[in-house]
Order: C-alpha cells, then sequence, then structure tokens
C-alpha cells in the first residue's frame, strides 16, 4: 500500500447485474419518450411481479422505503398507534413507522434466523399496538405462523417488509403472500433492481385502491385535478419499470446463484470459528446477503480490517435500531439482537460473482485465522 492509502476495492459487497434487455427496454422507453410514470413496462412489471409472489395485485413505486410508509397509509395506521418491528433492521422500516406518527415498538430477534422472536412480539403488545411488521432479514424468512396466530389472536394488521427477501419462501409459499399488506425494496444492491423502486402487494382488493389513491398525489378517481385527500408522488417511472421487466427475466438465475454462493461459503469456512447464517426447515432462504457471526466480537472489526486491506468489500450487520440516538431515548436491552449486530458481517453476494472471487474471499478469511492464531501462539510462547 503506497503511503497509507486503502487500496481498490476489487470485490465489492454487492454489484448490480445488468447484463440483459435493461439497456434494450430502457431506450425502448426513451425512444418512446414515455419516461416518467406512465408507460407500458409498468403495469406489465406489476403484473409479472404480483404473479411471481402470488399476490391478486400489486402496485410499484420508487422506493422500498416509500413502499412501506404507503401500505402503512393503506392500513389507516397513525399517531395513537404503536406497531411492533425488529429492532434487527434496517432503519427504513422504523422510519417508515413513524413518518405516520405512530410510535415503533422493538422486539427483539431469534439466536438462530436472526428474524423477531415472536414470544417477544408477544410481550410488546399493549392495546395501543395497531400492526405487527415480520422483516424477513437478508432473506430469512420470519416465523410466519406464531406472527399470524399474534395478529389473529390480538385483531392486529400484519405487514411484511420483504425489502430483502424476493424468492424467500415459507412452507413454499412466497413471503408476503402471508400478511395483510407487504413490500419489496428494489434498490441497486437487491438482489432484483430497478436502480430505485419498490412494491406494494396485497390480496385484499380495499387496501390496493387505498395505496394507489395515496400514492398519485391523492388524485380523485372521477373528476380530473381533483384531490381528496393528501396524497404523495410515490410512483415508479417508467424507466425504472423496464429495468424491472429485464430483471424478472433473469430472477431465477439469480436467486440460483444466491444459495450457490451460500454453499460455497458455508463449505469453504465450515473449519473456521465463524457461523454462516442458516435456514430453518420451513424456509428457503434467498440470501440476499451472506452473513456470517465471528465467534468473538473481538474478532468482527479487525476481520473486516483485514479483508478491505486485501481489496475486499464488507459491510457490518445492521446494528439494533433501539441502540441509534433518534430512537434510544427510553433505555431498553435486546440482548440477542446486539450480540448479532456486535459479531455480524456481510460478505460479497452479487449474483455474477465468481468461483474464482468466492475463493478469494474464502481464503482472505481463512488467512485472517492464520494470522491470528499465529499472533495468538506467538504471545503464549512469549508469556
Amino acid at each position: 500500500m503506497d503511503g497509507g492509502n486503502p487500496p481498490a476495492i476489487s470485490i465489492p459487497v454487492y454489484r448490480p447485474d445488468l447484463t440483459g434487455n435493461e439497456s434494450r427496454y430502457v431506450a425502448d422507453c426513451i425512444a418512446s419518450s414515455w419516461i416518467s410514470s406512465k408507460g407500458e413496462y409498468i403495469p406489465q412489471f406489476e403484473r409479472a411481479f404480483a404473479r411471481r409472489v402470488g399476490a391478486a395485485d400489486a402496485t410499484s413505486v420508487c422506493n422500498g422505503t416509500v413502499a412501506l410508509h404507503l401500505a402503512m397509509l393503506a392500513l389507516g395506521i397513525g399517531p395513537g398507534d404503536e406497531v411492533i418491528v425488529p429492532t434487527l433492521t434496517y432503519i427504513a422500516s422504523v422510519n417508515a413507522v413513524t413518518y405516520t406518527g405512530a410510535v415503533p415498538v422493538f422486539a427483539d430477534a431469534l439466536p438462530d434466523t436472526w428474524q423477531v422472536d415472536p414470544d417477544d412480539v408477544r410481550r410488546r403488545i399493549t392495546p395501543r399496538t395497531k400492526a405487527i411488521m415480520a422483516v424477513h432479514l437478508y432473506g430469512h424468512a420470519c416465523d410466519m405462523d406464531a406472527l399470524r396466530a399474534l395478529c389473529r389472536e390480538h385483531r392486529l394488521f400484519l405487514i411484511e417488509d420483504c425489502a430483502e427477501a424476493i424468492g424467500s419462501l415459507y412452507k413454499g409459499r412466497h413471503v408476503g403472500s402471508l400478511g395483510d399488506i407487504a413490500t419489496f425494496s428494489f434498490f441497486g444492491n437487491k438482489t432484483m433492481t430497478t436502480g430505485e423502486g419498490g412494491m406494494v402487494i396485497s390480496n385484499d382488493p380495499t387496501l390496493m385502491e387505498r395505496g394507489r389513491h395515496f400514492k398519485g398525489q391523492g388524485l380523485a378517481a372521477h373528476r380530473e385535478y381533483w384531490h381528496d385527500v393528501v396524497g404523495y408522488n410515490y410512483r415508479m417511472t417508467n424507466l425504472c419499470a423496464a429495468i424491472g421487466v429485464a430483471q424478472m427475466e433473469r430472477l431465477d438465475e439469480f436467486l440460483a446463484r444466491k444459495r450457490a454462493l451460500a454453499a460455497a461459503y458455508r463449505a469453504g469456512l465450515a473449519d473456521l470459528p465463524v457461523t454462516v447464517h442458516g435456514e430453518h426447515p420451513n424456509v428457503h432462504h434467498s440470501y440476499w446477503m451472506v452473513s456470517i457471526l465471528t465467534a468473538s466480537a473481538a474478532d468482527r472489526d479487525p476481520l473486516r480490517q483485514w479483508l478491505a486491506a486485501q481489496g475486499i468489500e464488507t459491510r457490518p450487520v445492521f446494528y439494533p435500531v433501539h441502540t441509534m440516538p433518534i430512537y434510544s431515548s427510553r433505555f431498553q436491552r435486546h440482548p440477542v439482537a446486539e450480540d448479532i449486530a456486535r459479531r455480524g458481517i456481510n460478505l460479497p453476494s452479487f449474483p455474477s460473482m465468481t468461483d474464482g472471487e468466492i475463493e478469494r474471499v474464502v481464503a482472505a478469511v481463512r488467512g485472517y485465522y492464520r494470522h491470528a492464531r499465529g499472533h495468538a501462539a506467538a504471545a503464549a510462547t512469549e508469556a
């Protein structure tokens, strides 16, 4: 390394694969002049996506965060309500609750799957609870039987945040088809992307009608330029939908490669003091990110630094949201989520990752532990 500068990243944590029909379909949008929120690719994408996930209907939006906000608007969640959310999630899941004026209530994670703990959810239910949000973290599904039972028992809405879980199944059903309403994200680092984009799905036609109403500036259905609610401009562009149509054509290929990446990492790291995020028997894990836990929190950051020095990018597992300044006014402990966050690393996991790149990452992780053991042996000898 010259002058202390870090090496260039040669294996990023993520890189979208845009080598299908994306350029062709985008060029078609430009040639037709339909580049904004009208055009043939939008309904085409929505229909294809709804079929894929087993939903009655789908409506596209401009990103995954607004998809969550739109879902809660459709459900009528607002001031005075509480929504139970996992603390181990990306902050958008929680912020979308706050946008409505409702209060997010945090629940801990399960140590084996990293998903929200239904028993802890039960403990958090109060008379103000309006909904439970199931976030299918990193592509593993939540325990939907337990969460659905809680919602039935307490007459609560069930929101599925599937931002990271396209292709994930729970007992053979695609996530998103198991609750009242669900959302997906198509950011550039998701398994399939539209650059920026999202989708709201539901089997309830009233919820879908309300969602479409709010996302289009609250435009009344039967009177031109007449607005009867405070709405939002949350629409997806035809350009983004065109990319989505192209990505859908290759989704099975992307998903198969993701599971192959996870299997290769699991085999290559099997004898090291790390644990690859597993898969519950009821779940088909889509492995948006292949993630590992180090045996000790003391190894997490040094391992990431070691990999970065070799041009390999990683990410820490999400920090529990209850620990962030904007949501930490009331002291809480969620020990499982906190432990996972201290030890978790997302490894490079993009669909076009080559076998050689996987081998480089595995070799680098192995090299770190050889180095660490060497230092430990030297220290023991000196002692």
